[in-house]
Parts: C-alpha cells; sequence; structure tokens
C-alpha cells in the first residue's frame, strides 16, 4: 500500500507522521539487527538505525515551533513494518534486507512527497533533505545485498 505520509495538508500534521514513520522504521531496524546473521549486515544496519534516530532529533525539534506535541512512538503500521522482518527471517538474512528495502521505499517516498509538499517551509526543507539522502542511501545498500 502507498504511504501518504507527506501529503498532509498542515505542517503539524506533516511532521507527526513523519516522527511516526522514523519511531516505526527504528523498531524495524531493532527487530531486524536482533535477527541477523551477518556480522557486517548487523553493523551497517545498526548505522543505518543511528541515521534514524537523528531524524527523530531532528524532526522532534519541529513540533514545538508549530505548538504540537512531538509523538515519541510509532503507530500501527509498526506492525506492518516488524512483521515483515519478522517473516522474512524465515528465509534468512537476505530475505530480511529485502523486507527492509519495502520499509525504506516507502519512507523515501515520504520524504520526497514532504518535500513537494506546499507546506513544508523554509526550516523544514533542510531536515527533510538530509532524511531524503539518507533514506536513498540505506534503500541503495540494501538493493545490492539483497
Amino acid at each position: 500500500m502507498p504511504t501518504t505520509v507527506g501529503t498532509e495538508s498542515n505542517p503539524q500534521d506533516l511532521v507527526r507522521n513523519l516522527l511516526q514513520l522514523e519511531h516505526d522504521a527504528i523498531a524495524a531496524y531493532d527487530s531486524t539487527i536482533e535477527r541477523l546473521d551477518n556480522a557486517a549486515y548487523r553493523e551497517k544496519v545498526a548505522e543505518f538505525r543511528r541515521d534514524h534516530e537523528a531524524h527523530v532529533q531532528e524532526l522532534g525539534r519541529i513540533p514545538n515551533t508549530l505548538g504540537a506535541p512531538a509523538p515519541r512512538e510509532g503507530d500501527m503500521k509498526q506492525l506492518l513494518t516488524t512483521g515483515k522482518v519478522a517473516l522474512a527471517d524465515l528465509a534468512g538474512d537476505e530475505a530480511m534486507l529485502k523486507a527492509m528495502k519495502t520499509n525504506e521505499d516507502d519512507t523515501v517516498k515520504a520524504y520526497e512527497q514532504a518535500l513537494s509538499n506546499s507546506v513544508t517551509d523554509a526550516a523544514l526543507r533542510p531536515v527533510l533533505e538530509k532524511g531524503l539522502s539518507d533514506e536513498r542511501h540505506h534503500r541503495t545498500w540494501m538493493e545490492t545485498v539483497s
């Protein structure tokens, strides 16, 4: 199912939904790290998880300026992102990374949509550009190993 994150009609919802998406990604990364057999894959995936934590930190500063609370956890989508990884675990490391790549596809799309959204202001743009760059990097690596 295509993501609608990034298409919100106000900046508060946009940032809130991106934060929830990032929290969902962190949960999926946690699940993947604990299941991967390949130590080099675990190390790289842990590096990517740290990028998502940085995105949460950067995005988390914005809701206060918008007068909206910042979510501190994901939403129901977390069950989907972590569930894909758990199922893929049955087929091995490369299958888990393929599952993670589909999660990254959604995150890339969300950041692309947010950057083209008219509610995205100049203060938010650099945070989104950095997030999109990181997400594209994660996805590219996953494509090469899975």
